[in-house]
């Protein structure tokens, strides 16, 4: 990231986790209700596990925001972790080792590699930072992202498309048709939502868990964000690379993807028409991104998450410490989380975006950024 850089700290059991953000220009007037809602968003959903039920997640400003709104300074974004208070002796920064050791490692987690990597005895010291309770840092970062992008008339949405192979109908679930929803999937086909959650109830009763889809769109995005220039400056390649970066997440595509491999050149690719002296596109295949950059479409980006790889009845494993057979650890764990992933792929597509936008019109404040978009659209108007 060049406009927009942002990292997150912090542990799933420790006392909290931080977002710090540099680049967003001063001026932007916040709505920290939305950013909590995204919050509570991530949090909610059926298949969630007993800690959703501990934790509250609020965003605490502690750095960049005055009375509501950027100074231009690195915003840090704390979000309490309320279940510190259970893991006080055995998450202490200092003083003697407490509670047990975490030896039996979890296939499909980062714990056998991790431990082997960073030299560690105990998994826990992988396990922590590699749970995905790390992305309530990431969704309240992409908060912030979404109100600058909302600022400019940007939008960001999602919507869970497939359960453990139950899919939605894409009357509901088409990037025309996706807007924001109250299901407790974020699945706004009701037919498909219920049969997904008796598919949840089944394996939970089996003690296994599920993956599924979700698609992420972004609409009104400008033309020309991202470049064709160098492999690093594709916008594709950015969204690509930041969506898989969510743990579990093992496949992206960009609009049409994989279905490509199906259909041939004559039906792959959008056309182009003047219309009211302006190219315009009747469709959208290529998911808003031609040559690594914005096309004026929106922008589509679907992604699929692996099952959750901590089962409640463990997979063979081997014992680290002893180096014996044994079954993987069992931690508190979701059966499915796909409609939580569907809003960190939300934050992570708006950080990416907003990125792209402060990397092109890079300004210090949001009156210089609206300026120089404006005077950009002026000039693409008389192409």
């Amino acid at each position: 990231m060049s406009g927009l850089r942002f990292v997150t700290a912090g542990e799933s059991h420790g006392p909290c986790l931080t977002a710090i953000l540099e680049g967003i220009p001063a001026g932007l007037r916040l709505d920290k209700e939305r950013i909590d809602h995204d919050l509570a968003r991530r949090q909610q959903g059926y298949g969630r596990g007993g800690r959703m039920k501990i934790e509250t997640d609020k965003a605490q400003f502690l750095s960049g925001v005055r009375f509501g709104e950027t100074i231009g300074d690195p915003i840090t974004i704390c979000v309490e972790n309320r279940d510190w208070k259970n893991w006080g002796g055995r998450m202490a920064a200092f003083g003697e080792p407490e509670g047990d050791k975490v030896t039996a490692a979890r296939p499909g987690h980062a714990d056998l590699t991790g431990a082997m990597k960073y030299a560690r005895k105990d998994i826990r010291d992988i396990l922590e930072r590699s749970s995905a309770r790390e992305t309530a840092a990431r969704v309240a970062a992409g908060g912030v992202a979404k109100e600058l992008l909302r600022a400019l008339g940007i939008e960001v949405m999602s919507a869970v498309t497939n359960i453990g192979g139950i899919a939605a109908d894409e009357t509901f679930v088409s990037p025309e048709a996706i807007c924001p929803n109250d299901s407790e999937l974020n699945c706004p086909d009701p037919d498909a939502e219920e049969r997904m959650k008796a598919r949840i109830r089944a394996a939970k009763e089996a003690g296994d868990t599920l993956g599924g889809i979700f698609r992420v769109v972004v609409k009104h995005a400008p033309i020309g964000l991202g470049s064709h220039i160098q492999w690093d400056k594709r916008l594709d390649s950015r969204l690509a690379g930041a969506m898989m970066s969510i743990q579990a997440i093992k496949g992206v595509e960009i609009g049409a993807g994989f279905h490509y491999a199906d259909i041939p050149g004559s039906e792959a690719h959008d056309e182009i028409y003047m219309e009211d002296g302006r190219p315009l596109r009747h469709t959208n295949r290529a998911g808003g991104l031609e040559g690594g950059m914005t096309n004026g479409s929106d922008i589509v980006v679907t992604a699929v998450m692996k099952p959750i790889p901590t089962l409640m009845k463990p997979l063979h494993s081997i014992d680290i410490e002893t180096k014996e057979a044994v079954l993987a650890s069992k931690e508190r764990s979701d059966v499915c989380a796909v409609s939580a992933a569907s809003v960190v792929g939300e934050a992570m597509c708006a950080l990416v975006v907003a990125d792209a936008i402060l990397e092109k019109f890079g300004t210090d404040n949001m009156k210089d950024l609206i300026a120089a978009i404006d005077v950009y659209k002026a000039r693409l108007e008389d192409f």
